[in-house]
């Protein structure tokens, strides 16, 4: 895993300092502290940090292709790499090191842009043609690996892999983009739609750019995507098999490294079962972590516990409590732009505990996107059903009614917090899956902002972008639009976000098996009742580890990686809470009302709601902002 970065002039041939892509790259020395290297020639210049993973010897970048024409930096693993060589053997490329890089480049000059369909792995990269005067960004299919762009003021595109970079360079002006503060608020990240600052992109997931000196600049392209229109036929114990097989080979591939390599496990269905595919490949016992909390309602380590006595695995915990939260700064500058999903703390923590003791590890990220494991998504398959049974006009009019008269009560049992579920129903699917997605509802933010955000934001909706993804969608039921949702914005905008950058910050290489693009296609193409059965998600995948894990682990209550972040803004981190109003970003931008703002703090300590994310957001938002020094 690495960092890469680079400057590119499309319109005349001047020359690139090679200083400044140095001074990119080593804003990122956390990706890559085992190597760094730096290529320019007029027009272009490439920058690479290495963390070294295979091939520790060789394999230096920016790397030549044999015959010179091209040069390549990449961020990333290519889990095919030797069969891929193989191939390009046999129609006469000649390779001088033993890594994955030099076969991407291989690839691409014997196939072209169609050597992305061929690669199997997460990568981000960049390579130069010198023939061609050509250059090449492309992102893996599910964004496992980012790559931020900008068009400068001197006509430069700059790239790297983190906003970091892109803050190394003195001319790119910091001026933040209020429809991405909007976007914020709703999801608690910043999707890849936008980025905080203006003028600043996000190369999508399973897009590539193919930019041309002395030609206009193009958009990105889409290479990849995950239909969810065509339906798998076979019995439940052929798909149980098939998926077995895939999950398999998924993990197995997955395990090539010349470095120490291990697993997290949270006691979870999903990294539980990575844990057991990675023992049954595996000759030596497997190295897992896990992190637990202070707060024993939150805490999941006997889980873990249970699965690492089963297969004997080198198993090591450590507990986070309210006190780890004197780092917040220093999360808050992992991430360059507002991030707010709190379990990026406990993420952090999982990783250095990993880091002791490998380099590599394999996560369980992915399958609740792709077998429809959350919550959310069961309840909108349900939802859906009661939609077709209902006019919308009537739907609209008896729901919400109910919605806007049922009282919010967060201390309630579940099964009496009903005021989101109406006002859902009353929406469309597309609509009321935005509803159960958001942290905060187009109505609450705007009671957040002052008058100078209204009048900048006008007609903007951060909901808009995603209830267009859900109608777009290449899907046949409401169930498919949300889970083609949760893996084309919530998977690269949250959660494959926060394992990059906090597994980065500490020089530790994450992979995710249950992100195989073969394993994501399977997947869309199950049947509704194989994924989502009664109220049970994720049907077959659990019916499938049944072999390997005990029932305790497969079919108790989903609870996901919870930190108690409520709890301690009413205890410890009271305080915290009631200097938002306060802080300068209120005071100075005039974004917000203060207010408002206030009451909410106060409210939430004194127990009468629960207002614990849109606080964290608040916090979040304010450090990122001070730690970019923007400019007006």
């Amino acid at each position: 895993m690495c960092g890469i970065a680079g400057i590119f002039h499309p319109e005349t041939v001047k020359p690139v300092d090679p200083v400044r892509v140095e001074r990119m790259c080593d804003a990122m020395v956390h990706r890559g502290p085992d190597g760094s290297g730096v290529w320019t020639a007029p027009g272009i210049g490439l920058g690479h940090r290495r963390l070294s993973i295979i091939d520790l010897a060789g394999s230096p970048q920016p790397m030549h292709s044999a015959d010179g024409r091209a040069v390549l930096s990449f961020n990333g693993e290519i889990y095919n790499f030797r069969e891929l060589r193989r191939e390009l053997e046999r129609e006469g490329a000649r390779f001088k090191t033993d890594g994955d890089s030099e076969v991407i480049l291989a690839a691409w000059q014997r196939w072209g842009v169609n050597c992305l369909s061929r690669l199997d792995g997460m990568f981000a990269f960049a390579i130069w043609d010198t023939e061609k005067r050509t250059l090449f960004l492309a992102r893996d299919r599910l964004g496992v690996k980012p790559l931020f762009y900008t068009r400068l003021s001197d006509g430069s595109i700059a790239f790297a892999s983190e906003l970091k970079g892109l803050l190394a360079h003195p001319l790119l002006r910091r001026r933040v983009d209020l429809a991405a503060v909007d976007d914020f608020l709703a999801w608690g990240y910043v999707p890849d739609t936008r980025s905080i600052l203006e003028g600043v992109h996000k190369l999508p997931a399973g897009h590539f750019m193919l930019l041309e000196q002395g030609k206009r600049v193009s958009e990105p392209r889409r290479w990849w995507d995950v239909s969810f229109a065509e339906r798998r036929k076979g019995s439940e114990a052929d798909l149980s098999a098939e998926l077995v097989h895939l999950l398999r080979e998924a993990v197995r591939s997955r395990m090539v490294a010349d470095v120490p390599l291990g697993a997290f496990l949270s006691g979870g269905v999903d990294s539980s079962s990575v844990v057991a595919l990675m023992s049954e490949a595996s000759n030596s016992p497997v190295k897992t972590c896990s992190i637990g909390f202070d707060v024993a309602s939150v805490d999941e380590t006997s889980y873990a516990e249970t699965i690492a006595q089963r297969y004997a695995t080198e198993h090591r915990s450590r507990t986070v409590g309210q006190d780890d939260f004197a780092e917040i700064d220093r999360i808050a500058a992992m991430f360059d732009e507002p991030f707010a999903d709190a379990s990026a703390l406990p993420t952090w923590r999982v990783c250095q505990l990993a880091r002791e003791n490998v380099t590599v590890a394999l996560s369980g990220d992915g399958a609740d996107e792709a077998f429809a494991g959350y919550r959310r998504q069961v309840f909108h398959a349900h939802e859906e059903r009661a939609r077709a049974l209902m006019p919308p006009g009537l739907r609209s009019s008896i729901f919400g009614t109910l919605g806007r008269a049922w009282p919010k009560a967060d201390w309630a049992p579940r099964s009496l917090r009903a005021k989101a579920t109406l006002l859902a129903l009353a929406e469309s699917g597309e609509e009321g899956y935005a509803r159960g997605l958001s942290v905060l509802t187009a109505p609450q933010r705007q009671r957040l902002y002052g008058d100078r955000a209204r009048h900048v934001l006008g007609n903007y909706r951060a909901e808009d972008a995603l209830t267009r993804l859900m109608r777009e969608a290449p899907a046949r039921s409401g169930l498919d639009r949300a889970q083609y949702a949760d893996l084309m914005f919530w998977l690269p905008g949250d959660i494959l976000t926060k394992v990059d950058r906090t597994s980065m910050a500490v020089s530790l290489e994450a992979r995710e098996p249950l992100l195989d693009h073969r394993l994501i296609e399977f997947a869309a193409s199950l049947p509704d009742r194989m994924r989502v059965r009664r109220s049970t998600g994720k049907y077959l995948l659990k019916k499938s580890m049944e072999r390997y894990l005990p029932d305790d682990i497969l079919y108790r209550p989903k609870q996901g990686f919870v930190t108690p972040i409520a709890q301690w803004l009413r205890g410890p981190l009271a305080n915290s809470a009631r200097a938002i109003a306060k802080s300068e970003m209120v005071a100075q931008t005039g974004w917000f009302d203060a207010r408002r703002i206030s009451d909410l703090a106060e409210a939430h300590i004194a127990g009468k709601q629960d207002n614990s994310r849109t606080l964290w957001q608040l916090i979040m938002l304010e450090k990122s902002l001070s730690g970019l020094a923007i400019s007006e």
